[in-house]
C-alpha cells in the first residue's frame, strides 16, 4: 500500500469541533468543503421528510451521525487526505485492499468517538 507522508504534529485541527446540531454542522461544512453544501442541504431535506413521514427521530439522528463524522474527519485536512487516498486505492483494485479497509474503518471509529458517537 502506498503510503502518505504524515506528521502527526502539523495536522491540527481547522476548526473547533462543533456541537452536533443541523445549525453547527452547517457551518462547519460552509467552513471546511464548500463544494459540499448541496448534499448536506439536500441530505437535511430529506431527513427532516423522513422524519416526519415516520414520527420518528431517526432519520435526523442518522443525519447528524453521517454529517458528525464527516466533520470531524474533514477537521484534520491529513487525515481527510489521507482517508481519500486509502478510498482511491480501494477503488482502483489494483492492490488488496484489506489493510486499507482497515485503515478507513479506524478512521471512521476515530472521528466516531471524537464526535461523541
Amino acid at each position: 500500500m502506498t503510503a502518505l507522508p504524515a506528521d502527526p504534529q502539523a495536522d491540527e485541527p481547522l476548526i473547533p469541533m462543533p456541537s452536533l446540531t443541523p445549525g453547527a454542522l452547517r457551518t462547519a461544512v460552509e467552513s471546511l468543503t464548500p463544494s459540499r453544501m448541496p448534499a448536506f442541504v439536500s441530505d437535511l431535506v430529506d431527513a427532516t421528510t423522513s422524519a416526519q413521514q415516520l414520527q420518528s427521530f431517526a432519520p435526523l439522528r442518522t443525519f447528524v451521525h453521517t454529517w458528525g463524522v464527516f466533520v470531524a474527519i474533514q477537521r484534520y485536512p491529513l487525515r481527510a487526505a489521507r482517508l481519500r487516498h486509502l478510498e482511491d486505492l480501494v477503488s482502483a483494485g489494483v492492490e488488496d485492499p484489506v489493510d486499507a479497509i482497515a485503515e478507513i474503518r479506524k478512521i471512521h471509529a476515530d472521528a466516531q468517538a471524537e464526535a461523541g458517537l
